[in-house]
């Protein structure tokens, strides 16, 4: 399948893929997308409503490392400790991770040494990015994950249903229903009625929210 870089309506840039006219992240703007969904609505929401400061992520489709990287410099700004998990079944090249400009982006070009250490470590294999933030990549598909009461928050990034409807159904939500611990929360940009419907089935209290630029709403679900 064709893959080329291309740069989304915030300066930053994404993976295309074309026969599939799909992106890895917004082409209104990848950053943008990323701070909104997974921070705004995920990250800070669920530290607003607990006091720990220890807290343990799963990404569903770690793909570019966007998602984990604003996290971790984030953490850094909240002062958490944070485990992460992202979960990917088609790593992205060498080639390509050479050409995100996420760190020059970010004003953050003095931690670009952790974005690229984000994707030099062993898959499988939980490493120190920094004292706070230990990252575990796992190659394998979605429906192989068989985690119970693991995860206080999950990143739920897929390709849109629109091109791998597999990846939204009840079954998958099923699993991160049991992934996750009591009060966690799930955030995602999708706000189709068939996922909505497929989270509130799992047991998941879903939310509409306002979306990310370009983008009406999205979903935000508790596991209460």
């Amino acid at each position: 399948m064709e893959r080329k870089i291309i740069r989304t309506g915030d300066g930053s840039v994404t993976i295309h893929l074309s026969e599939w006219d799909e992106q890895y992240h917004s082409k209104h703007g990848a950053i943008q997308e990323a701070q909104h969904v997974f921070i705004k609505m995920g990250l800070e929401y669920w530290v607003g409503l607990n006091k720990e400061k220890q807290i343990s992520i799963l990404e569903i489709g770690f793909g570019t490392g966007l998602n984990a990287f604003i996290t971790f410099l984030e953490a850094k700004k909240l002062q958490l400790n944070i485990n992460y998990i992202g979960v990917e079944a088609y790593p992205v090249s060498e080639n390509e991770i050479g050409e995100l400009n996420y760190a020059e982006m970010l004003s953050a070009e003095n931690q670009l040494d952790a974005f690229q250490k984000m994707h030099q470590i062993p898959w499988n294999t939980q490493e120190a990015i920094a004292e706070n933030f230990q990252l575990e990549k796992q190659q394998k598909r979605f429906e192989e994950i068989e985690d119970v009461n693991k995860y206080d928050l999950v990143f739920f990034d897929a390709f849109g249903a629109r091109v791998q409807p597999e990846l939204w159904t009840e079954e998958i939500f099923d699993k991160m229903y049991a992934a996750m611990k009591n009060n966690g929360v799930l955030v995602t940009y999708s706000a189709k009625g068939s996922v909505r419907r497929s989270m509130q089935t799992a047991g998941f209290i879903v939310e509409r929210l306002p979306g990310p630029p370009g983008k009406r709403e999205m979903l935000r679900a508790l596991k209460k």
